[in-house]
């Protein structure tokens, strides 16, 4: 029979386990992977299993990427690139596996299923052979007429014990049928019990009972490519996959992944279904899945778009990944995402919940440590291709730009005024001509008449020179002058005593500079500015008041 159904294969299971030999890794190292379907853009669950896969193997394991394109009708063009380009993005490097469309990188190659076609027929050849697997010739209107008395009777649906009628197929009748043209696909014969059941230890879930398979999967459909469950078996044992992280959409599919393990000889991965990644819904108040359709932030390209960094991404994962990341991050500050020891059985059973300020706040905190030199190449990089003013620019003149990614960063309590790099341009407008709409913010408690005398006098004895120790104490100065408190505790005990104090003054010339009331330290500001461009502000500023 075997011969007949694959008369071209000339390899056996024996060759590919040559071909495909056990890994050599140290003790416990755990290989996993990461295995799309190329049919539409990356979504941010399926981002989140990756990095899920990534973080389990580890430095010491592997973490490869494999496409499984068995369904070309649901293919999208240049869905790999997407795919792999989205990964990258995100800092999210599979050691091995698809690196584009067409070329790929490792010893257990291909890594892509529609490449894979001859391998797998050899082991449903093999399966034949020894009586486990059987073509079946049911046509589609076959199929419907048992769906229907299945309904009838509300038995379980699908092909099996009595419904599959091609289980005791003769090689001289299967000859027969193919003689005369007759389509066919190739099932496995079931060795599962209508009251059989089976238990599996979970590695997010814990331990779990089901009953067994006992249906007649489709191995090979009728242009002989294999269905998503056995491709999966087979490349998960070849590769040498020692751990399965997938969404819990599959958890159903373990009986029949766990069977065809067993029929195969092969030891079974150890499986972790991870729930999926919900968000509040605003019109029912109550949970719903992250989706494609309703949700913009579902797609990793809205990350990329809104320059959120791959790390703080990373790290708002991890926090959805395990509770306990937090804490171990305020006790460890210095320390990089990679030392902290990511466990499968302390993720969420039930589902986290998706919390995009919590994003952009731990965006802010990871941009507010990083050195001058990566936030400037980071906005380089990002404004190159969504913001062609903004690149340009930080190009024309890239020293001021570094000057001005350099103000307070580097403190012991660094600001956080971004917190992603589409924020930057707003941020850094009143430093250029091109950006600043002179534009000004009011000032509480200051009149008019107050801010013209404040920016007239301050003229006058602004020195660009001048030390940054001596800067406030200037201000305050001047404020004594002016009729204003020196510090915001004199003017609190004699309020009638003063117009205010030297706070206001010192945002009377901040907004003068910047068009702002709050910014980062304002002497910095200036010596980066200039002094001619200081100047030149505040008389602006100081002639908008007539």
């Amino acid at each position: 029979m075997e011969q007949l159904l694959f008369p071209d294969i000339d390899k056996t299971p024996a060759d590919y386990e040559a071909m495909y030999p056990p890994r050599n890794l140290g003790e416990g190292a755990k290989v996993t992977r990461f295995a799309p379907s190329p049919t539409g853009f990356l979504h941010f669950g399926s981002l989140f299993a990756a990095f899920i896969a990534a973080q389990t193997a580890g430095k010491d394991g592997v973490f490869y990427l494999r496409i499984e394109d068995t369904d070309k009708k649901r293919e999208v063009e240049n869905a790999v690139e997407g795919i792999v380009n989205g990964l990258k993005d995100f800092g999210i490097i599979p050691s091995e596996g698809a690196i584009s469309d067409n070329a790929e990188t490792g010893a257990y190659a291909p890594y892509t299923q529609s490449r894979r076609t001859p391998i797998y027929q050899a082991y449903v050849k093999d399966l034949v052979s020894k009586g486990l697997a059987y073509p079946c010739f049911m046509t589609e209107e076959e199929i419907a007429e048992i769906r229907k008395a299945q309904e009838a009777e509300k038995a379980l649906p699908g092909i099996y014990g009595k419904y599959a009628k091609y289980r005791g197929i003769t090689a001289e009748e299967a000859k027969k049928r193919i003689d005369a043209g007759e389509e066919y696909v190739v099932r496995l014969k079931s060795p599962g019990k209508p009251d059989g059941r089976i238990k599996f230890k979970d590695e997010i879930k814990g331990k779990i009972e089901i009953q067994e398979n006992i249906l007649d999967i489709v191995l090979l459909k009728k242009d002989g490519t294999p269905t998503y469950h056995f491709a999966h078996a087979i490349d998960d044992h070849l590769m040498r996959t020692t751990h399965v992280t997938r969404g819990d959409e599959w958890l159903s599919s373990v009986p029949i992944h766990l069977q065809l393990f067993y029929v195969l000889g092969f030891k079974a991965p150890k499986y972790a279904h991870i729930a999926p990644i919900m968000k509040e819904d605003e019109e029912t108040h109550g949970k719903r899945k992250l989706s494609k359709r309703k949700d913009p932030e579902a797609a990793v390209s809205f990350y990329a778009e809104a320059g959120y960094p791959a790390g703080a991404v990373n790290e708002y994962l991890m926090t959805i990944a395990n509770s306990n990341y937090e804490d171990w991050k305020r006790a460890n500050k210095t320390e990089t995402i990679e030392k902290f020891p990511f466990a499968l059985n302390k993720m969420s059973k039930a589902g986290a919940l998706f919390d995009l300020v919590k994003l952009h706040d731990i965006s802010k905190t990871y941009i507010s440590t990083l050195d001058t030199e990566t936030v400037y190449n980071a906005v380089l990089a990002w404004s190159n291709v969504y913001d062609e003013e903004l690149y340009r620019l930080i190009t024309d003149a890239p020293d001021y730009a570094r000057r001005i990614f350099s103000i307070e960063r580097g403190n012991k309590k660094p600001r956080k005024d971004i917190g992603k790099w589409s924020e930057v341009k707003d941020y850094i407008a009143y430093f250029y001509d091109d950006l600043f709409d002179g534009e000004y913010e009011s000032i509480p408690n200051v009149t008019s008449e107050d801010a013209r005398a404040i920016l007239e006098r301050y003229l006058e004895i602004y020195d660009p020179d001048g030390a940054a120790e001596d800067w406030f104490p200037q201000v305050q100065a001047l404020a004594e002058e002016l009729g204003f408190a020196r510090s915001p505790k004199d003017y609190k005990a004699e309020p009638d005593r003063y117009k205010g104090h030297a706070g206001d003054v010192s945002s009377v010339i901040r907004v003068a500079v910047t068009g702002r009331r709050n910014t980062p330290d304002l002497y910095s500001i200036m010596q980066t500015m200039g002094g001619s461009k200081v100047r030149e502000r505040i008389t602006a500023a100081k002639d908008a008041l007539k």
